[in-house]
């Protein structure tokens, strides 16, 4: 009988780290991606992808540490998807962000830089999120030393309450304490989760798609306000006042309660109705002076100090004087825009999802501000001639795309509008290179500005602010 080989153990030298978070070294001139390795370590690697100029593996055995090496502070490090750079300091966190950022725009922006300012580190690096998803499932990821310690003995599924495995769709890490959210976060996960086994009530089974409880949203706002979202597969409006009155009484600083019945296959709720069982079905968060209505569907910067302060390198950025016609793309629902508004003289922004737009327009009234509109629909076919003359000639153009940057007929359309000034917002610097490569058909970039949002990850902020040449 044939069996497959693993693949070869090799020891290698950890070099550095590369895009997305990985670590990599070289084997006989090839470089490796390093999963679990931080540089300086001396580790056997396991391929388990091996390709002409790359591969990648998996460190199974460490023969040293790295100097720079620190402790976990998450009992879950390792097993979870998130927060992968726990075991560095965070002072060489910005250092390897910081380099990510340079590289990008030098190998594949291949445009002429200024000097790249130093990047902005978060002043909290724990409790900085203002949102977590946790997910509800029947089958709770056993950990190797749970099945080493079982032997041949069979283990029962379990109940779980926690974040995806990465990788494997249908296991549910069982999360006691997660450090990315203030309480009471914590409070809430636990109190449901102890209610619901108490009282046999079903978790969902991801693979056969039957069982009640299915998600878990909680929203968390600098301002105190509390907005907890229970997604249910099915209404059962008995066990639902009974959970929830016991959450209330257990749990009073929740401001807002709500849940949504989702019979669907995925956990999406853009296309459902939530509603409220108590509350006021929203909860305010504010940025400086400005307030904005935070809604269980709406979009808003994960982390909302660090994102205040990333707003405010935008503004200037933007070198507004109060006479400009700003146009806000992918302007979700318009945070950047009204941020910047008070020193614009017109805001026009514009965004694919309408439930955005519609937050925009009440987060605009909410401010009193009314030389701003937003527009649905996408970008690139809302931009068009007819809309600039509409609307006026852009003075400044502020764009945040998603992480695969803007269509190159954007692009495109910039570059004919011929503003005199871009600043580009990005959450993935390759993209964003990629793009100025392009814009620099007609503007050169005149400042670089780095900003750290999620500490113990390799996601980063970039803003650029680019010139029109002449």
């Amino acid at each position: 009988m044939n069996r497959k080989k693993k693949p070869l153990l090799q020891q290698v030298v950890v070099e550095d780290y590369a895009a997305e978070g990985k670590a990599l070294s070289k084997i006989d001139g090839k470089v490796i991606f390093i999963e679990g390795a931080v540089p300086g370590d001396v580790v056997d690697v396991q391929l388990s992808k091996s390709k002409k100029e790359w591969g990648e593996g998996k460190a199974v055995h460490f023969h040293s540490f790295s100097p720079d090496r620190v402790t976990p502070f998450c009992e879950h490090f390792g097993v979870c998807g998130g927060c992968k750079w726990q075991m560095l300091p965070y002072e060489k966190q910005l250092q390897y962000k910081q380099n990510e950022v340079v590289q990008n725009l030098k190998r594949i922006g291949k445009v002429q830089l200024p000097a790249i300012q130093p990047i902005i580190g978060c002043t909290e690096t724990a409790r900085y999120r203002n949102k977590l998803e946790f997910t509800f499932s029947n089958r709770r990821y056993l950990l190797p030393n749970e099945i080493a310690a079982a032997k041949d003995a069979a283990i029962d599924q379990e109940n779980a309450l926690g974040f995806h495995v990465p990788r494997l769709f249908d296991k549910v890490i069982d999360i006691n304490t997660c450090h990315l959210m203030a309480e009471p976060v914590n409070a809430i996960k636990n109190t449901i989760r102890a209610y619901a086994k108490e009282n046999n009530l079903t978790f969902y089974d991801i693979r056969f798609h039957h069982g009640w409880l299915r998600t878990l949203i909680v929203r968390v706002a600098t301002t105190g306000e509390v907005m907890v979202n229970v997604c249910f597969g099915y209404d059962d409006e008995k066990e639902r006042v009974r959970l929830f009155d016991h959450l209330l009484k257990q749990v009073p600083g929740i401001t807002t309660l709500l849940y949504t019945i989702n019979p669907k296959k995925n956990d999406t709720i853009y296309d459902l109705e939530p509603k409220a069982y108590h509350g006021k079905g929203y909860i305010i968060e504010k940025l400086e002076k400005l307030q904005f209505k935070i809604g269980p569907k709406s979009f808003f910067q994960t982390n909302t100090r660090q994102g205040e302060r990333l707003y405010q390198v935008t503004r200037e950025l933007a070198c507004l004087t109060g006479n400009e016609t700003v146009y806000d793309l992918y302007c979700g629902t318009g945070s950047i825009g009204l941020f910047v508004s008070d020193k614009a003289k017109k805001i026009i922004g514009v965004e694919t999802v309408q439930e955005a737009i519609t937050d925009a327009w009440e987060n605009a009234a909410l401010n009193n501000i009314e030389h701003a509109k937003f527009f649905a629909g996408d970008v690139i076919d809302v931009c068009t001639s007819e809309f600039f003359q509409e609307h006026g000639k852009p003075d400044v153009v502020i764009t945040d795309p998603p992480r695969a940057g803007m269509h190159e007929k954007l692009v495109r359309k910039i570059l004919e509008t011929s503003a005199p000034l871009v600043v580009y917002v990005s959450c993935n610097p390759a993209t964003q290179a990629r793009d100025l490569n392009l814009l620099d058909e007609k503007y050169e970039v005149t400042h670089v500005q780095p900003v750290d949002m999620f500490p113990h990850t390799h996601h980063i902020e970039n803003v650029v602010q680019l010139k029109l040449r002449g």
